[in-house]
């Protein structure tokens, strides 16, 4: 294990990818409740595709792991599921087992890019000062996320988005966050970890004790126990239309998956990889074509066994600052996901407060490389600042990359320094163009 991993050659030991792997899986799990309640309101079976959600989870985490020896989970991506029922099936009326087969050929798609090196270049073409802006910007991004699962900011009519109640949920969020920045600050090895349980434990009087939870001041509690067991429920599997799935009228749908989780997925990696510093002797990110693989993996196995698209995981990012540095890290977290085939109920005793300052206080990880944008030279300081801001502004890294990578090729020609320009930056630029056509 030790050689297969080069824990050495990265300075990690078995504990501590272990340790990370289960703070990966718990900033992550949220997705096995979460994708089958959006993806039901589709007409799908909830636990059919709360079944299909784990396997993706499981085996494509298992392959990143094992395959691209990158300690990044993959799962079922969020937005793509809402994509996936607002836009395509109630919006467009599409059929659901058309869309999944839209998923599957997104993903036939995606292999043919990576195997032939497709996006690997599109990589290679991001400038670096857009690389530590996205970077930051997920930072900011799944802080803004941790913050809005514990109901510590609000959505507020007057000012867009403003403080939340004090509640006790909220005050509990606070306390667990204060621990968990303590723990980190001191380097207590699995701080995170015990961060999150910690927080468990001091929810559980909520709604027993005293208080009431965050939503809406409804008398109830937040550490819920709904038992132990339930069946898988493999109803979903290769229920995908296939050939009614390449109609010319779901072609657009198609060609949707393939920007929305292409960008989403590069991004992912290209941030993650300058946070910890997983680069390459060249500076690249650590084993990307394997890592691309993986991901079009997970999307052509969505679509066989009754999920949105798969995609690597920004909360990743918490398993990372715990120390995880190899393969084994996403190895751990792939395999914690194979239990809730039968365990999914134990999901309910870890509420979102509990993780959400994990999520928080990985923002402060993931901006560190902003340090290095040269923000004195303006034509890449106004990029970069756009693509990092408008991460979490627009609520979507997709639209972060987009005006970035926009904005940096239309100041780069008007400044006369063409040569900043890149031919794989302009293919970059028309994929930008097509997304923003077909949002």
């Amino acid at each position: 294990m030790t050689s297969f991993f080069e824990l050495k050659k990265n300075n990690t030991t078995v504990q501590t990818e272990i340790i990370a792997g289960i703070s990966s899986f718990l900033a992550t799990s949220y997705i096995i409740v979460v994708n089958p309640s959006i993806l039901s309101q589709a007409g799908m079976p909830f636990s059919a595709v709360l079944t299909a959600t784990v396997l993706v989870c499981f085996f494509s985490s298992l392959m990143m792991g094992l395959y691209a020896k990158n300690p990044i989970l993959v799962a079922p991506g969020m937005g793509l599921n809402a994509f996936f029922t607002f836009t395509a099936v109630l919006g467009m009326k599409v059929p659901w087992p058309v869309a999944l087969g839209a998923v599957f050929w997104s993903g036939i798609v995606f292999l043919l890019l990576s195997a032939f090196n497709v996006r690997t270049y599109i990589i290679k073409a991001i400038p670096r000062p857009l690389r530590y802006a996205i970077a930051a910007g997920i930072g900011l991004f799944i802080s803004l996320i941790g913050f809005s699962n514990a109901k510590f900011v609000a959505p507020n009519p007057a000012t867009i988005i403003g403080m939340g109640a004090l509640t006790p949920a909220v005050l509990t969020f606070i306390a667990g966050l204060l621990v968990t920045a303590v723990l980190v600050t001191k380097q207590v090895r699995g701080g995170i970890l015990l961060g999150i349980l910690f927080t468990t434990l001091a929810a559980y009087p909520i709604g027993r004790w005293w208080g009431l939870e965050a939503t809406g001041g409804a008398p109830g509690t937040l550490v819920n126990w709904q038992g132990i067991f339930s069946a898988p429920d493999f109803s979903l599997f290769f229920q995908l239309d296939l050939v009614n799935s390449l109609q010319w009228s779901v072609v657009p749908v198609i060609f949707a998956f393939v920007f929305t989780d292409m960008f989403d997925s590069l991004s992912t990696l290209v941030g993650l990889a300058e946070a910890a510093n997983l680069l390459d002797e060249r500076g690249e990110p650590r084993n990307v074509k394997r890592s691309l693989m993986v991901d079009a993996f997970a999307t052509t196995m969505a679509g066989l066994v009754g999920s949105s698209p798969g995609t690597a995981y920004i909360e990743s990012a918490v398993g990372i600052e715990a120390g995880g540095r190899t393969g084994l890290t996403a190895v751990v977290g792939g395999l914690l996901f194979l239990p809730f085939l039968f365990l999914a109920p134990l999901l309910s005793v870890v509420p979102a407060i509990a993780t959400a300052p994990a999520v928080v206080l990985v923002g402060v990880f993931m901006v560190r490389p902003v340090t290095k944008i040269n923000w004195g030279q303006l034509d890449e300081a106004i990029p970069a600042f756009l693509a990092m801001v408008l991460i979490p502004f627009s609520y979507s890294i997709t639209q972060g990359i987009i005006w970035g990578f926009l904005s940096w090729t239309a100041l780069k020609l008007i400044s006369g320094k063409k040569q900043d320009v890149t031919w794989p930056l302009l293919i970059v630029d028309v994929f930008c163009i097509i997304a923003l056509i077909l949002h």
